[in-house]
């Protein structure tokens, strides 16, 4: 053990597909690409999944479809249908070329999967993910982003890392006391896994901004 209270042997990669469901459906309508995409949920409700220039208008997350439809079309975007019969085999095949990568692989849900590498003879951990993203998008379409750590919460957080900083490459290894330190003081408090609005809100009133502090 360390000071932080972790095992040095155990190592854990969470492998998280970028905008899934959209990137589901521009697999099969290339058309789609560069252009802003949403899904809606079941009954063509709210917006489930965003493409990257759908977050850059600034459109959330859970937002009622119809709101923001003549929006979207302004900007040459479109709204899509889900489909989940789709996404639940386009899910299956990621999950297949995962399971290439290790033996020990969790399936978290239908865009999530933790790898436990805990003993695999790997030198460079970050290279190494980035391997795994270049055959999984190879042989399936999908974009993924790979962090790694020494537990499923902090390999979460080189994850959200790898997803948005480009110079990553589309992963991330936090392996040691002063990056882990470094990458957790860069996250909202509000983003960490499993802290919803109201308790954000407590923590912030409470001077407890980020990650680390909390």
């Amino acid at each position: 053990m360390d000071s932080t209270g972790l095992s040095n042997k155990e190592i854990v990669a969470l492998v998280d597909c970028n905008n899934f469901y959209v990137s589901c459906e521009r697999v099969f309508n290339p058309k789609l690409a560069n252009v802003p995409v949403a899904v809606l949920s079941n009954n063509d409700g709210c917006i489930i999944s965003r493409s990257n220039e759908v977050k850059a208008l600034k459109i959330p997350m859970g937002a009622p479809g119809f709101k923001h439809e003549a929006f979207l079309k302004k900007h040459n975007g479109v709204l899509l249908s889900s489909n989940y019969a789709l996404y639940g085999d386009m899910s299956a095949r990621v999950m297949n070329v995962l399971s290439m990568f290790t033996p020990e692989v969790e399936v978290y849900s239908i865009d999530e999967a933790f790898l436990n590498l805990s003993g695999l003879l790997i030198k460079d951990y970050e290279e190494w993910g980035r391997q795994l993203k270049k055959t999984v998008y190879r042989w399936t379409g999908i974009p993924v982003s790979v962090g790694i750590s020494r537990s499923k919460t902090l390999a979460k957080c080189a994850n959200y890392h790898a997803k948005r900083v480009p110079g990553f490459k589309g992963a991330l290894a936090l392996l040691d006391e002063e990056r882990i330190a470094k990458a957790l003081a860069r996250i909202d408090v509000g983003d960490v896994w499993g802290i919803g609005r109201q308790y954000e809100k407590f923590l912030k009133q409470n001077r407890i901004e980020n990650a680390l502090q909390l």
